[in-house]
């Protein structure tokens, strides 16, 4: 019941949003090659679908090939240079670096390098969620309190047991706040990467295509499915976050 009057509030204002976007467009006499009307990309959506699951296949291999190794790589780098004063004076601030370089310019580069399939895709989608996970799990491997950690020496706990049994698990709301923002950089990613070069398919492929012809209702249907796939992606990653993190003070509160 709980979770039926939480998602009452969105779909009334969503369902709100879509019968005035209708009545302007109609009433206002908007042309479709400007804003379609609800009606009309609901139409396309429908005569579309073939194509735009093919577009989501082939864009949905780089995004998730890219997250999962973007992440674990992350994570892994953050875990050695936390043993390493060194490595973590020099890599933060080069992640801090690389996290600010423009998408445009990277996706090109990427695509030359491993050509038009989803694997360019994929590298971009690595370069994208490498380093917030890198920061962010970093971080939260140096929030585990001091007398936390005086306590697991004073029991004789090696640095192993004192990572598996403290610091990754305080790390990891830190851990889950990367992967939660990755779940979005890693389909715009993607979708950007695929205007530079991709086989016949693919989400950006599309909407760069039908831009070109004028077909913004198939512009529009597509936006949707990206929009609900990446809608979808994050909230399956709060969900696991909610079940690996019950014990954080965030949730204890509610």
């Amino acid at each position: 019941m709980k979770a039926a009057r939480d998602l009452l509030p969105p779909l009334v204002f969503g369902a709100a949003v879509l019968l005035i976007w209708e009545g302007v467009v109609r009433l206002a006499g908007v042309p479709s090659v400007i804003l379609p009307a609800p009606s009309a990309i609901g139409e396309r959506f429908v005569h579309s679908i073939p194509t735009l699951s093919a577009d989501f296949l082939q864009t949905i291999r780089g995004v998730l090939a890219g997250y999962l190794i973007g992440n674990a790589t992350g994570l892994l780098v953050a875990i050695l240079i936390d043993r390493s004063p060194f490595l973590q004076r020099g890599l933060l601030p080069l992640g801090n670096l690389v996290s600010a370089l423009p998408i445009i310019g990277v996706a090109p580069i990427m695509v030359m390098w491993f050509g038009f399939d989803w694997p360019s895709k994929a590298a971009v989608v690595v370069v994208m969620t490498f380093f917030p996970m890198l920061v962010n799990a970093a971080a939260g491997l140096r929030s585990a309190g001091s007398m936390e950690r005086d306590l697991m020496r004073t029991y004789g706990a090696g640095y192993g047991q004192t990572l598996r049994k403290l610091r990754l698990p305080s790390a990891l709301p830190f851990v889950f706040n990367a992967l939660k923002i990755n779940t979005t950089l890693s389909l715009i990613g993607a979708i950007v990467a695929e205007f530079f070069g991709t086989p016949t398919v693919g989400m950006g492929f599309r909407i760069s295509t039908e831009v070109g012809h004028l077909s913004i209702d198939m512009v529009w249907a597509t936006i949707v499915v990206a929009a609900v796939t990446g809608s979808l992606f994050y909230a399956i990653v709060a969900l696991v976050e909610r079940r690996a993190t019950f014990w954080h003070a965030s949730y204890r509160a509610k």
